[in-house]
Formats: C-alpha cells, sequence, structure tokens
C-alpha cells in the first residue's frame, strides 16, 4: 500500500479526520476540483503530468474495449472517456478516483440496448446515452437527498455475488469474439452452448483465437507488475502483428478501423416511447452498481490519502459525471478498479492526472484517428476478459463459506441468478435478497432467559450458564432485536414458553429490553395484549433497561401510561431488588448474595 504524500490532510493523533481539509462551505463544497486547484503545490504537477500521460496507455484500448462489451462503437466509449473524467475533476471529491467505462456495467448496459437496437448502432448510442442520463440525474438526486447510505444496504457476500455473476457474464458475453465469431446473444447459458456448437462445427478463426489468447496471457502475465503497462503492451503488440502480416485481410480477422477524426460533440439521445421504460429501469440499476463500486473505491483510496469524502457527495459527483458523458455522446461510468491503481502507481497527486489523460485521448482523436485501425477484435475481448477475471472474488468467499455456510450459499445464488436471469434482473434478485436476509434476522432473532452465574457478574442466558440458577418466582426475559411487525408474535410465543418453563409459579416477568431498539404499533399492540394475558394469570410483566427514545414511542403509543412508569427500572438489578422487596427469597434478600 503506498504511503500518503507529506502535502496530505493529516489529523491529530488519536483523531480522524470526518470532513476536508479545506473546511468548504456554501458553494464551493460542490466545486471540490475548485478546491484542490486553490490548494494545488507546484511540486504535484510533474508526478500528475506523468502519471496522466501513463494512464492514457490505459485508458484507450480499455474504454474501446468496454465500449464494444456494452454494444456501442469503440470511439464512444473513448467519449466516455474523454468527457467524465474532466467533469469529474471538476465535480468530483475524491482526489485520485479514475472515471470510465467499467465491465462492471458493460452487461447490464448491453441487456438493455442489445434487444431495443435492433442492432442499429445509432439507436444503441442514444439508448446508451439516455441510460447515462438517468444514471446520473438518479445518482445527483439521492446525493442531493443524502442517501448516500444506501449502498450499505447489500452486504459483503451478496455484494460479491452479484459482481461474480457480473464478471462471469461479461466473459461469456466476449468468448465468441475471441473465437472470432458471433452468436445470438440469449443469455449466459444459451450463449456457453452457442459458443460450444459454433466451435464444434469449424467457426473458429484460429488466428484470432491464438491473438486473443496470447494477448489475455500477457496481460495476467503482467497484471502483478503494477508498474508495467501490461494492457499496453499486449494490445500494442497485437496491433503491430494484424498490420504487419495484414491479418484482417489475409486471415479474416476483425480489427477495430479508423477512428473518427474529432471531438464528443454536444447531443441529445433522443428515444422512442417504448424504450422509457426499459432504459429508466436499466438506468437506476446502472445508479446502483456505479455508486457501489465508486463507493467502496473511494473509501480505499480516501484513507490511503487520509482525507475524508462524503459519500452523499461522491454521488452527486459521479451523477454530474454520468449526466456529462450521456449529453456527449457517450454511455454509463464508474471508477476503475484497474485504472486508479495505474494512476496511484504512477504518482498521481490530484483529478489533475484524470484531465491530462483525457486531454490526451482528445488528441490523439484529432491529431492519429487511425492509429488504432488494426485493433483486433479478439485481442479487445481478451482485455474485457481479464478485467472481468479481476472482478471475481475467491479468496474471501472462502473464508465466509468457513465462518458462515449459509451466506456463502447467499453469494452463490446470487451468482446465479445474474448468469441465469440477466444482469438487471440480477441487481433487483439481490436486492430482494438482501431484504429477506435483513428481515430473517430481525423475524427470528435470539432470545433467551437470564439467570445468575456463579462468579460471573450479571445475568446471563441459562442455555449458555447451564449451572445459572434462577430466581423463584422471577423470569428475566432478554429480546435480541427491534420489536416490529414481523415478529411481534414470536416474541410472544416465546414470552410465553419462558414462562411455561419455570420450575416455579411465576409472579413477575422481566423483559431485559436494551437489545430492543425500536418498536411499532403491531408490536405495542401485542405488549398491550401480553400484559393482559399475563395480568389474568397473576404475573406482572416488568420491563428493564429500555432505552429513552423506544421507551418514547411506547409513550405516544399510551403504552406506557397503561403499564405505569412503576414497570420500568433503569437495570436489571434495580427490577431484581425491587422484586425481591416485594418478594423475599431465602438466602437472596441482598443482591450481592444474588450474585
Amino acid at each position: 500500500m503506498s504511503q500518503p504524500d507529506s502535502s496530505s490532510p493529516v489529523p491529530e493523533p488519536g483523531r480522524i479526520l470526518r470532513r476536508d481539509a479545506s473546511g468548504a462551505t456554501g458553494w464551493d463544497r460542490w466545486f471540490p476540483g475548485l478546491q484542490t486547484l486553490r490548494g494545488y503545490q507546484l511540486a504535484w504537477l510533474r508526478h500528475d503530468i506523468v502519471a496522466g500521460l501513463v494512464l492514457t496507455t490505459m485508458l484507450v484500448p480499455v474504454g474501446i474495449a468496454y465500449a464494444v462489451a456494452s454494444g456501442v462503437p469503440g470511439i464512444y466509449g473513448l467519449y466516455a472517456t474523454i468527457v467524465p473524467l474532466l467533469a469529474y475533476a471538476l465535480f468530483g471529491p475524491s482526489r485520485i478516483l479514475v472515471l470510465g467505462p467499467d465491465s462492471s456495467l458493460a452487461a447490464v448496459i448491453l441487456a438493455v440496448i442489445l434487444p431495443l437496437s435492433g442492432g442499429d448502432p445509432h439507436r444503441a448510442v442514444a439508448l446508451a446515452g439516455m441510460m447515462a442520463i438517468v444514471s446520473g440525474a438518479v445518482c445527483i438526486l439521492a446525493g442531493i437527498m443524502r442517501l448516500g447510505f444506501i449502498t450499505e444496504l447489500l452486504s459483503k457476500p451478496i455484494r460479491y455475488g452479484y459482481m461474480n455473476g457480473i464478471a462471469l457474464t461479461v466473459l461469456i458475453s466476449q468468448l465468441p469474439k475471441v473465437f472470432g465469431f458471433s452468436i445470438q446473444s440469449d443469455g449466459p447459458g444459451r450463449n456457453l452452448w452457442a459458443i460450444a456448437t459454433g466451435v464444434l462445427e469449424g467457426k473458429t478463426n484460429w488466428t484470432a483465437f491464438m491473438i486473443g489468447a496470447t494477448t489475455l496471457v500477457v496481460i495476467l502475465l503482467l497484471k502483478p507488475y503494477k508498474r508495467v503497462p501490461g494492457i499496453l503492451i499486449a494490445v500494442v503488440g497485437a496491433t503491430i502483428t494484424v498490420g504487419v502480416l495484414d491479418l484482417g485481410t489475409r486471415a479474416g480477422v476483425s480489427v477495430l478501423g479508423a477512428l473518427p477524426q474529432g471531438l464528443p460533440a454536444f447531443a441529445i439521445p433522443w428515444i422512442t416511447r417504448a424504450d422509457i421504460v426499459p432504459v429508466l429501469i436499466g438506468g437506476c440499476a446502472v445508479a446502483l452498481v456505479s455508486f457501489a463500486d465508486t463507493s467502496v473505491l473511494s473509501r480505499v483510496y480516501a484513507a490511503r490519502t487520509r482525507t475524508y469524502v462524503d459519500p452523499n457527495r461522491e454521488m452527486t459527483g459521479l451523477g454530474l459525471a454520468n449526466l456529462a458523458a450521456g449529453f456527449f455522446q457517450g454511455f454509463p461510468i464508474s471508477s476503475s478498479s484497474s485504472r486508479t491503481p495505474v494512476a496511484e502507481a504512477a504518482g498521481a497527486k490530484s483529478q489533475l492526472t484524470g484531465v491530462v489523460g483525457a486531454l490526451t485521448v482528445a488528441l490523439l482523436l484529432m491529431v492519429a484517428p487511425n492509429l488504432l485501425e488494426n485493433l483486433p477484435g479478439s485481442a479487445l475481448a481478451a482485455v474485457v476478459i481479464a478485467s472481468a477475471i479481476g472482478l471475481i472474488e475467491v479468496a474471501d468467499l472462502r473464508r465466509i463459506y468457513r465462518i458462515q455456510r449459509w451466506e456463502f450459499w447467499l453469494s452463490i445464488v446470487c451468482t446465479v441468478g445474474v448468469a441465469v436471469f440477466g444482469a438487471i434482473e440480477g441487481i433487483g434478485l439481490a436486492i430482494l435478497i438482501a431484504v429477506i436476509e435483513f428481515l430473517w434476522d430481525a423475524w427470528r432473532p435470539y432470545s433467551a432467559v437470564l439467570g445468575q452465574a456463579k462468579g460471573v457478574k450479571g445475568y446471563h442466558d441459562i442455555q449458555r450458564y447451564p449451572d445459572a440458577s434462577l430466581i423463584p418466582g422471577l423470569v428475566l426475559f432478554r429480546w435480541d432485536a427491534p420489536l416490529f411487525f414481523a415478529n411481534a408474535e414470536l416474541f410472544n410465543e416465546r414470552v410465553l414458553d419462558a414462562v411455561a418453563a419455570s420450575p416455579t409459579p411465576v409472579r413477575w416477568l422481566v423483559v431485559a429490553a436494551e437489545p430492543v431498539t425500536s418498536v411499532d404499533v403491531t408490536s405495542a399492540d401485542m405488549l398491550d395484549e401480553l400484559d393482559e394475558t399475563l395480568h389474568a394469570a397473576g404475573i406482572k410483566l416488568r420491563v428493564a433497561e429500555m432505552k429513552d427514545p423506544v421507551k418514547d414511542k411506547l409513550k405516544r403509543f399510551g403504552l406506557f401510561a397503561r403499564l405505569g412508569e412503576t414497570s420500568f427500572f433503569p437495570t436489571i438489578d434495580d427490577a431484581v431488588s425491587s422484586y425481591l422487596l416485594t418478594y423475599p427469597v431465602e438466602g437472596a434478600s441482598r443482591l450481592d448474595e444474588v450474585r
């Protein structure tokens, strides 16, 4: 891990920096690029220029490759590189984050535009551009509404499952290009069958396959060496080989061809009324995925530079970059987990690195648009496959398998769902699983009857301490979750079961409520009914350690007055003392004797 430079804002010992060092307020806080410019140090300039030039070596081939993987002509990948980098340099809060086309979005974009475009590249570009606008608008709105926390709703196993499914989908979609033929895309499973059928029927262009396979091997072999531009070396080698040997003509190898000369222009991506719903769904899906990726990467590099990045400002910056891409002939973009480390390793100090990279790509389009005309399609597919392989998480899933089997299988289900049903449906499945996972934990929480264990202070779960003793006539019941509509009946059942299991007739039922962080109307009504049930059996309901905000809710519901203020105790000790004063127990008249 790289060390922060001496000019990075460093917090005082023992404190964590929780805001931007500039202390910007008002309009300035929405233009981090201007803040950076005001505090820019001349010593950074050389590092940023060199890092920008090094970054360009990846921006060009990767941008083109991801454009093709997303279903639009390669040139639009460069457009989606230039404009977002410039926009993010002004609006993005992260110092060295690199944005652009990304493999994690390719499958989502392709899933929307492929069935709608009908093979028309102009319609594909318009659809992709409108997806970027929708994604940008969603991110900006969410940032303004301070919804940056929403990406935390997906647990780590679910994120792994989703990304592994995306990686698998992207990898399979690129295999036909490596083999040198095309198929009708109908989903990963059918695509694999079509690829196998094509290979068995002799459709493979073995020259294209050798070029693609060699490109992939070179990229993977050089990947561990962060300072070596492996993608550039592999792509340049493949391009020179095809050009020198004229393999495009002599061997039928598909090549990129000459790029249009010129820069991206402002254009409104018009779509038809029938396209609106799928584009809206796809745009929202892209917004969720891109911000999830960006927020994680942003936090990583904020920690490395020892700065704080507001997730809501990050969401707004990402949204404005996507909006700029959509209006300037681009398509949805995200942060890059492959290009950002390159910028960091090359010595990037600020977003000027991205500006230098964007301007260099623009210069290439103006001066030498034919430089990449012999770039083979199988080599581009190899670039995307290498990135997809990098998305696959195995090591941490092994750890999860060892410590929590059901979460591992949850991740696998999510992976299969994305691969079988598609990227957009996979996002919906991931969110649904996340909600079910949350509800399941809250719906069937742990509960315990508490007793007094010898030599241990306090009151503890009698299942964990079998030798713990119970106070005659008193049941201490702990509920380890919020009380709400989904678990209210279960709470009622377990309380009555605890009363029924008591070895002595019960006089008091004390709920140890410290873990209860909330109640709703349904659970409050259930408590009212439970009190009536217990009262009819001669049992008094008491509550200990309930938090004040939860008490406030009970007061609004009228339950606090119904039970009476004397029914609530600040601690379990207080509840036990009150019980023992009312019902003396031989040998347990004082707290130090009960413990």
